[in-house]
């Protein structure tokens, strides 16, 4: 598969995360019991339809934690990192723009938020979930025989982390789904915490990941 296409459908990806994700946290609000599983689910529901869609593509990261732990595990070049980062951004930001014509320029955009106004709490609960979501994510795809049940596996792991990130900082777990909605409801200010968080919880699962496997190989 050529980079381009494989660029395609992360761009791709990505766009239908934010917007339908993203969206469906704009539309309903996270303020009832309702609200709240929905928006958790609807993540975890979009990783289902994409990793089932695109993912006999390009893996179906849509999540640039994710292409990092990835690139550190070796199972992807420096160049191909690097077309799926561009992508992965693209696509969250057009998913952001899309919402506009819908829910209209003040909808929040499922933006992330800073939990007590701290960085420091915000930037270990997302290293947290990251880490777990990223985690499952090399465990479940180490196997060949595992490719029929990865795509739901992920996105229930992603549901998971969306039930309790929700509640502390609408929870990022991925750079570019951040970066998105932030560039649209005015919160570049706080959304590098939304962008180092988790690229340091992919880094960290996937060394953690590395250890335990190479105690296993031996």
């Amino acid at each position: 598969m050529t980079l381009l296409k494989k660029c395609v459908a992360e761009c791709i990806g990505t766009f239908v995360l934010v917007f339908f994700a993203c969206g469906t946290a704009a539309a309903v609000g996270c303020d009832t019991p309702a609200g709240y599983l929905a928006v958790a689910v609807s993540f975890g529901l979009v990783i289902v339809a994409m990793a089932y869609s695109i993912g006999n593509v390009s893996g179906c990261h849509i999540n640039p934690a994710v292409s990092l732990a990835m690139l550190i595990s070796g199972k992807m070049s420096v160049t191909d990192f690097i077309g799926y980062i561009v992508a992965q951004f693209i696509g969250a930001t057009a998913g952001a723009a899309a919402m506009i014509p819908f829910l209209g320029s003040d909808c929040g955009f499922g933006a992330n938020h800073l939990f007590e106004e701290s960085i420091g709490k915000s930037f270990a609960i997302e290293v947290i979930l990251t880490c777990v979501f990223v985690l499952a994510i090399l465990g479940v795809t180490s196997k060949v025989e595992n490719g029929n049940v990865a795509g739901l596996v992920i996105g229930l792991t992603l549901t998971l982390v969306h039930l309790l990130g929700i509640y502390f900082t609408g929870t990022s777990v991925n750079p570019a789904r951040s970066f998105g909605p932030a560039l649209f409801a005015g919160s570049l200010g706080t959304v590098w915490v939304f962008i180092l968080a988790p690229l340091a919880g992919g880094a960290i699962a996937a060394l953690i990941y590395k250890f335990l496997d190479g105690k296993k190989a031996e």
